[in-house]
Order: structure tokens, then sequence, then C-alpha cells
């Protein structure tokens, strides 16, 4: 997931992408041939290896009311993505066997989203939202079996989620011959969250303990749970018959598989992510606004990187399908948005907003485009 920045004999030489070009197959001119470039071809990134998941499943269920919204919660959009668009992104990256996303609240919207963006998508329908348990095992029997091998199992609404985070789960999960690994992080204020607590010896994961039941030692610890998993296919489907639903929600939860697989002297392990920032959940629209913010900067990074001058950071927004190449000049006040190009040499802004647009490469001068869409 990220802007793309492309070498010189790549450069569009078509003036405008019309709002329609995004998903269909864009045709890229330069010499002395022709470069087609489809938006629906398979991912590149990550390369199937003997760890590629039997099925990833995304819950995406939920009505998300703190969103205070008539759009689903999993349709609300950052950087030019849905929020389930972003997730199942980064699940494709890993190439699985099969993706299904678990939908309840408003599923023909969403499934009609997915349809529409995402081809080859499954989806899952629990009528009643009955827990994470519940709905891992609709996606479960959605499939027809249990799968042999990895089920990765993610959250839709986060959108920062990368697939190097969700392939490093899945290495680990497959290089310690564990029964499940939980993705984990190490954030400055565990407050509210679900503390991993570990065997001192082992490095296994002992337990899952919720803020309002940690003791004040287990309040002290700073390595959460994110809601991210990787299980044994088969192990996960046993263990989700035996789930109670005996608590204060009467729901069937996920982690309750946890304590099922431990029991049974299967063992529970753990994978941190890098930055934090990535199991970031949204519920209200603050959030999404936070959110987009560190993915625009993450985006950002990646193009100066590349070798893109972005001259302020701070006022410039960009979507993730927006593509540059090196020396490209991004002025203060800039949105770039859609399946904007642009060139080598080219400059943008200020306070220019394009869609769907190509920045041509100057000739001897560098072109400045003014216009918005």
């Amino acid at each position: 997931m990220g802007v793309r920045v492309l070498p010189r004999e790549q450069a569009c030489s078509v003036r405008a992408l019309t709002p329609r070009s995004g998903p269909a197959l864009i045709s890229r001119l330069y010499a002395p041939g022709i470069l087609r470039v489809s938006t629906t071809r398979k991912p590149k990134g990550i390369p199937v290896s003997a760890n590629r998941p039997a099925a990833v499943v995304v819950l995406a269920a939920g009505e998300g009311t703190r969103m205070k919204s008539k759009t689903p919660k999993v349709l609300h959009e950052i950087a030019g993505r849905s929020l389930v668009g972003h997730v199942v992104s980064a699940a494709r990256e890993l190439e699985p066997e099969q993706l299904v996303v678990v939908v309840g609240h408003a599923s023909e919207q969403v499934e009609g989203h997915l349809a529409a963006h995402y081809e080859g998508t499954r989806t899952a329908f629990q009528a009643e939202q009955n827990g994470t348990g519940h709905a891992v095992r609709m996606a479960l029997e959605e499939l027809g079996q249990a799968p042999d091998g990895t089920v990765v199992v993610v959250c839709g609404d986060t959108p920062l989620l990368s697939g190097g985070t969700l392939s490093a789960l899945v290495e680990a999960h497959a290089a310690d011959g564990n029964a499940v690994t939980v993705l984990t992080a190490q954030v400055p204020d565990s407050t509210g969250y679900g503390r991993i607590v570990r065997d001192a010896a082992t490095g296994a994961v002992t337990a899952i303990v919720e803020h309002k039941d940690a003791s004040e030692a287990e309040r002290a610890i700073r390595e959460i749970n994110s809601g991210v998993f990787a299980f044994d296919g088969r192990l996960l489907a046993d263990a989700l018959g035996k789930v109670r639903t005996d608590n204060s929600q009467g729901e069937e939860y996920l982690t309750d598989v946890l304590g099922i697989l431990r029991e049974a002297g299967h063992r529970v392990g753990a994978s941190m992510a890098g930055d934090h920032r990535e199991i970031l959940g949204i519920n209200n629209r603050v959030q999404l606004a936070e959110a987009r913010l560190l993915l625009n900067r993450r985006l950002l990074e990646q193009a100066m990187t590349a070798g893109v001058t972005v001259v302020d950071p701070a006022s410039v927004l960009v979507d993730v399908t927006v593509t540059f190449e090196r020396d490209a000049v991004i002025h203060p006040g800039t949105q770039l948005l859609g399946a904007t190009h642009v060139a080598e040499d080219a400059e943008v802004g200020p306070n220019t907003r394009l869609r769907d647009t190509v920045v041509h490469r100057g000739r001897g001068w560098t072109t400045r485009w003014r216009t918005t869409r």
C-alpha cells in the first residue's frame, strides 16, 4: 500500500484519466511501445511461499454507531480508499487461497462495494452480531470446510495495517509452530486495551487480560492485543465449536479460542508490530481524521524517499493510487487524488486540486497546473 514512484520510461503521455479509468485497464504510452497497466491485476509485493494462508477473514459486520453516519463504518474513506478496502488490499498482499469478508449491517452496500472494487472477494453474512467468534464461524461456514492451513483474522476498520506486518505475523506463526499467533504492539499508553501476558521462560502467550480485569502488575504491561490473529485452520474450527456465551454480552468471543487451545496443550505465540499505529481501529470521525493524517504522512514519506520533492508535507494530501516520477515537485496546498500521475520534472501547485489527471514533463521548462476538478 502506498504511492508509487515510476521510472521515467513509464511516463504517461495521455492528457487525463477519466474517473472511470481507475478500476479499468489503463494504457500508458511511451516510446517505443505501449505499457498496459491493469489496476485489477494480482498485487505485487510479498511472494507466494509455503506460508501462503489458506484464508484471510476480514471482520466487517458491525454498524459503527459512533461514526453517526448513514454510511456503514467500513465504507468511510481515507486516501481514496474505503476502510475495508485498505484492509482487503493489505490482505491480498499475502495472496491467500481464499479471502472472506464477514458482512452484517448494511450488507448489500458493503457487498456491492466489494464486488465493484475487489473482484474475487467472498462474503459471509452474519445476520446477528453475536461476537467475533461467531463472525469467524460464519466465515468458515461460507468456505464449506475447515481450512487446511493458516487462517488470518483481521478487523475491517484498521486502514493503517500493512501487508508487511501481516506477512511477518504469518511467518512467525509458521516458524514457531503455533496453534495461534496474536499480532501485538507496544503502545505508550495501554489504558483500555487487553494486555498480553507471556511466559517469562518461553515467551509464549499465557493470557490476554482485559484492562478492567487486570491486576496492577498486569496494567503496567504495554504490550497489547490488536485483534489480529493467525490460526491453524483445523484447530480454529474445532475450538470455535467449544466457545461459550456465558459472559456479560452473551456473545462468542474469538479470544476465548486462545484459552481453549492452550488448555489443550497447544502453543499460543505472538508477533509484535513494528509500529503500534498500524493496529489503530476507527470508531469515530476524530479517529478517521487522525488515521488520514498518519497514512498521508506515510505516503508522502515514501514519495520523498523515492525522489519526489514535497515542499510542505503538512499542507499536501495524496491518495494511495497517485503515482509520481522522480524529480517531480509538489508545492504547498496541493491535493492529488484518484489516478493522478505527476511526470519527471513536472511541478504541481501551489493551491491545486487534481483528480485522475496526468501532469506532463515540461520540454525544457516545468509545467505547472493550477486547474481544479
